[in-house]
């Protein structure tokens, strides 16, 4: 059922905060965005406040562990740590623009960055069961009011109101003025899971959507990739029976697990976010839930620590808890427990033994087995990459621009030793063989593949390509085009040789072969 009484939304405007902005010089306007766009604690569809730290307040309960100490402030002599804003842009990955303050303009480098994280995920769904949705970015106001978001999060939304319909005589109500840019993707999924009737035999269902949110984050927060007003999840949501509530949060884990060993991140903490001070629900669903957390966490066999009171107001989570270059906590990952969405969508499926099959307990009745009847199912928003641009930040300054081969925005450079029309159009051939779209080649190979046919000394070509963070150099020279082959330099590639020299098919493969490993 919808609220009693639906309380208006405040209405943010964009225009008002960029107006200071308008007094500062440009450059200095520029510079300031490009140091200040930051994206609030991301998960599946809670933002954390930025009052809140991710590390539990002296005094609070831990579980088996503390929280590892935060790293010791570099000595004057040491090399700063480093800044994903500065390396954003010196290796051209993303830019600002007070037009947009908290949006990232990513470019093609950074793009490709990009991708490859989303593709990675996309191809582990097939692994853990997720089937992928594409839902719409804004929704009815009546909507966040049956979620409980404009109720609860009404100050981080977006209105949105179509200058046809705020004119318009002829709308029943407010509610078909004024729409919502979506913060999370909960409320769509429970509308895909009630648009159809379910079996108990159908659960668990698990989607996944990569949609863009927006999140109306302070001005003053925001801060490169790390806390921004529009960013990118992968948010999930799975709807399960009561006896699956277990299993599917130790599958949330070992997803989490598995993907951050890929991405060579880590070590992280786990933390236990409990029920806060405005919440939905009884007090006996919160417990269950947190309970049901705990047992989870204790099966897991890593060390975990309480946050208490930091919990969605519809349920407690689970943070997957990074370090930045600063030392400064960054929430990633989450799995969050929902009993509360499933009530106010209504949402259920049939199912034999009913009442037992709500309580999560199992029976071979014959009797009650013959007996079926509706049955809420249980909401688990499940967020393994956090925000994309989050987890990007904390990549970038992680491999301090030198990216294994797999993720890396630059992977091959190929510099000609002159520029003498044989050499060149042999270098040529070779991107485009190493591309896959060379005469019969049939499969792209979506390799990054960057030619640098100019006449500037071949010293000077290859210092830059290092420069740039590009893991293979190919240089092409007279010797080359005769032998019909390159010559590679893999000094850049862990474990490789540095030099030797192959056909352009044999690197294509061995390149193929390390991105398709993820190395």
């Amino acid at each position: 059922m919808l609220p009693q009484r639906v309380p208006r939304w405040p209405t943010h405007s964009l225009f008002r905060q960029l107006r200071p902005l308008q007094r500062i010089p440009a450059p200095t306007r520029q510079l300031q965005l490009q140091l200040q766009l930051q994206l609030r604690s991301c998960s599946s569809c809670e933002a954390t406040p930025a009052s809140q730290a991710a590390t539990p307040p002296p005094g609070k309960p831990i579980k088996n562990a503390p929280p590892p100490p935060p790293p010791k402030s570099p000595s004057p002599e040491t090399k700063p740590p480093p800044d994903h804003r500065a390396l954003g842009l010196h290796q051209k990955l993303f830019t600002t623009s007070p037009y947009s303050p908290g949006s990232a303009f990513f470019l093609p480098a950074g793009t490709r960055i990009f991708n490859r994280l989303v593709t990675f995920l996309r191809n582990q769904y097939v692994r853990y069961g997720f089937e992928e949705v594409i839902t719409p970015l804004i929704y009815k106001k009546n909507l966040w009011a049956k979620s409980g978001h404009l109720e609860n999060y009404a100050q981080d939304m977006y209105t949105v109101t179509g200058a046809r319909h705020a004119a318009s005589e002829d709308l029943e109500s407010d509610s078909d003025r004024e729409y919502g840019l979506k913060p999370m993707n909960c409320p769509g999924h429970c509308l895909i899971f009630a648009s159809q009737k379910r079996s108990f035999r159908d659960l668990p269902i698990r989607y996944a959507d990569f949609s863009p949110l927006h999140r109306n984050e302070n001005t003053g927060s925001l801060t490169g990739l790390t806390r921004v007003r529009r960013f990118h999840q992968d948010d999930g949501h799975i709807f399960c029976r009561p006896i699956q509530i277990e299993e599917e949060i130790r599958k949330s884990l070992e997803f989490v697990k598995h993907t951050y060993s890929t991405l060579g991140l880590g070590p992280y903490r786990l933390a236990l976010s409990t029920r806060p001070d405005q919440y939905m629900g009884s007090l006996e669903d919160w417990e269950q839930a947190e309970n049901a957390l705990k047992r989870a966490l204790d099966a897991s066999g890593t060390n975990w620590t309480v946050n208490e009171g930091d919990g969605a107001f519809y349920g407690p989570k689970i943070d997957i808890v990074l370090r930045d270059s600063h030392g400064k906590e960054h929430q990633t990952a989450t799995i969050q427990l929902d009993f509360q969405l499933p009530k106010r969508f209504e949402l259920e499926y049939i199912a034999p033994a009913p009442e037992m099959e709500q309580r999560g307990e199992i029976t071979t009745d014959p009797e009650l087995l013959a007996t079926f009847g509706p049955v809420r199912p249980v909401m688990i928003h499940r967020a393994v990459l956090g925000s994309v641009e989050r987890l990007m930040a904390l990549l970038i300054e992680h491999y301090d621009g030198k990216y294994p081969l797999w993720l890396n925005p630059n992977q091959i450079k190929i510099i000609t030793v002159n520029d003498t029309e044989p050499v060149v159009e042999w270098a040529n051939h070779v991107r485009e063989r190493l591309l896959g779209i060379a005469e019969g080649d049939i499969t792209p190979t979506h390799f990054a593949v960057d030619l640098d046919t100019s006449a500037r000394p071949m010293s000077v070509k290859k210092a830059e390509a290092l420069s740039a963070g590009a893991s293979v150099v190919v240089t092409i020279g007279a010797s080359e085009v005769e032998g019909m082959n390159v010559s590679v330099d893999l000094s850049a590639v862990a474990g490789s040789r540095k030099r030797q020299t192959m056909r352009a098919e044999e690197l294509r493969e061995w390149v193929g072969e390390r991105v398709a490993a993820h190395k």
